[in-house]
């Protein structure tokens, strides 16, 4: 029951599956882009500053033995970026795209598949959008393919996200993920209809899926753990301060609901402060740009600060219109630190509302406001629920997702 993965550029979900995959015997070998590991020269790269970039994809020892690395796309696209090359690294078309690296992992995969039978492999992993020539190829071998869609399904986006050029079209202009082509859009259709299993990390993905127009009966819903918890949190007193600290991490686009938090943090200003962390996703939008002069703003910081600066915060504010997960909900929490998020995130999966967190109707800059209203009123809540946020995190560690997927992968055959 040996699993071949592939994996474009990796990530935390990644890692953890792979984690899970070796725990239970089951890696048979994992396919990326870039990956440095203790003491090789990469790793040694790494500490000079103008390569830090590839600390973001080192791995652990024990992993070694089963990656195989095609560099040079993402090394291309990673240095592109660095310089400004935006033609080379345009959407879809670029040379150094991410469609590009996707398809070149996906294509490297599909060529070892034959060799990778051979030697044992029984199913192969991949993720949307880098797994239809392995699909094909696993098709014709007789492999089981093993599918994760890591957001909604892009049928449902753009009918839920549709309502927003009306609600909101001083906002419309952040909306950039709606831009994948037709023939994309496809690719992504017949990877759903090849998978003989598809795991999603919330019911909101599963369900975001009734819009296919297939009838799916192998989603599985695994959620993502959380990271380690802090045990360092302390709740002063808010009888004495003035306002409330609300926090928004993200990409500043409409989808994730930037639009709600900035609204509701004006209409409120005499009772909260709003620190805000993420990227613009265009220059063009007034609105935002405007928002964010009214505003604590840091395009960046390293994910190590994002965590400190989140549990010096009362309230992370998620109102998401569609979001596959949304790790900045299990980040704060395991900071101590109270979500608001919508339906629309994994939140429904892992918040009862009032008890760890708050749920909100997505969309509705009232509902948002009300939560808020509500903290402001009692602010003994944000202790208490702040420690049940917490106490969930050390309840499903990351770990526990990477084997809860192996099992579930194991079960299958």
């Amino acid at each position: 029951m040996k699993i071949i993965v592939s994996h474009p550029n990796s990530n935390q979900f990644n890692r953890w599956a792979l984690d899970g995959l070796m725990n239970k015997d089951m890696l048979h070998e994992f396919n990326t882009s870039v990956a440095s590991f203790p003491g090789t020269f990469l790793d040694k790269l790494s500490n000079v500053k103008s390569f830090s970039e590839i600390k973001r994809r080192s791995f652990v020892s024990r992993l070694q033995p089963f990656t195989k690395c095609s560099p040079w796309l993402e090394t291309g696209r990673i240095v592109s970026n660095k310089f400004g090359f935006q033609s080379l690294t345009k959407h879809e078309t670029g040379i150094f795209s991410v469609d590009s690296v996707y398809k070149d992992i996906d294509t490297k995969t599909k060529s070892r598949l034959k060799h990778a039978k051979f030697t044992g492999a029984k199913g192969v992993y991949a993720y949307e959008d880098g797994a239809l020539n392995t699909f094909r190829e696993a098709k014709k071998l007789g492999m089981t393919c093993f599918y994760d869609l890591p957001i909604g399904y892009w049928k449902h986006a753009r009918k839920l996200l549709k309502e927003e050029y009306r609600r909101s079209p001083e906002w419309v202009s952040t909306l950039t993920g709606l831009q994948d082509s037709s023939a994309k859009l496809l690719k992504k259709d017949e990877e759903l209809k090849l998978a003989d299993k598809i795991f999603v990390a919330s019911t909101f993905t599963k369900n975001s899926l009734k819009d296919f127009d297939h009838i799916l009966n192998n989603v599985e819903v695994i959620p993502y753990g959380f990271p380690i918890p802090t045990t360092g949190r302390k709740y002063s007193s808010l009888k004495n301060r003035k306002k409330i600290k609300l926090l928004f991490v993200g990409r500043l686009e409409q989808r994730k609901g930037i639009g709600d938090v900035v609204k509701v943090a004006d209409a409120l200003k005499d009772f909260v402060s709003l620190t805000i962390v993420g990227q613009k996703p265009t220059n063009d939008c007034e609105a935002l740009n405007l928002a964010l002069t009214r505003h604590v703003w840091t395009p960046s910081m390293p994910h190590s600060k994002i965590l400190e600066l989140m549990k010096d915060h009362d309230v992370l504010l998620f109102p998401s219109l569609f979001e596959g997960f949304g790790m900045v909900i299990t980040e704060a929490m395991s900071q101590g630190t109270p979500v608001i998020t919508t339906e629309r995130t994994a939140g429904p999966d892992l918040i009862t509302h009032g008890e760890n967190g708050w749920l909100m109707k997505a969309g509705s800059t009232i509902s948002l406001k009300n939560c808020v209203e509500e903290i402001i009123e009692n602010r003994d809540l944000i202790s208490q629920v702040g420690k049940n946020a917490l106490e969930s995190a050390f309840d499903r560690p990351w770990k526990k997702y990477g084997d809860e997927l192996a099992e579930a992968m194991r079960k299958h055959f």
